[in-house]
């Protein structure tokens, strides 16, 4: 399925919804770290979380771009942490997603359906995770 039509690119509820906590060491300010550091808070001493997803309401991380439910995306996609890279979008892969369900729920959406990726068989650029 081409960008221009993942439903995720229209999606961003994951990114509004849940904690995105992960080892510091996925950050730049390690080597071979990706997500930058400078984009995260303290978790405890060995988990940061992505800013935005954790200590107060709403959540929503900060480098969620666009409208949720609308035109969402991932504004650093490239260098996500890997809670971002592991959830799935229901039905994506042939299955469904409790996670993906719950958090368009919580912003009023319907659950994804095997019918949402039928337009194209052809998945994402990377299969490695939500693309919004």
């Amino acid at each position: 399925m081409s960008d221009a039509t993942h439903p995720c690119l229209r999606c961003g509820a994951c990114c509004a919804s849940f904690r995105v906590a992960f080892h510091w060491s996925e950050t730049d300010a390690h080597p071979g770290g990706l997500t930058p550091a400078t984009l995260t808070e303290p978790l405890d001493p060995h988990r940061v979380v992505m800013r935005g997803t954790y200590g107060g309401a709403p959540v929503r991380c900060g480098q969620l771009r666009g409208q949720v439910a609308h035109d969402a995306h991932c504004g650093i996609y490239p260098l996500r942490p890997s809670p971002c890279r592991e959830v799935r979008p229901a039905w994506e892969d042939g299955a469904p997603s409790a996670q993906c369900d719950k958090a368009r729920a919580l912003h009023g959406m319907a659950p994804l359906t095997p019918g949402d990726w039928a337009a194209e068989s052809t998945p994402g650029p990377d299969r490695g995770g939500f693309h919004s």
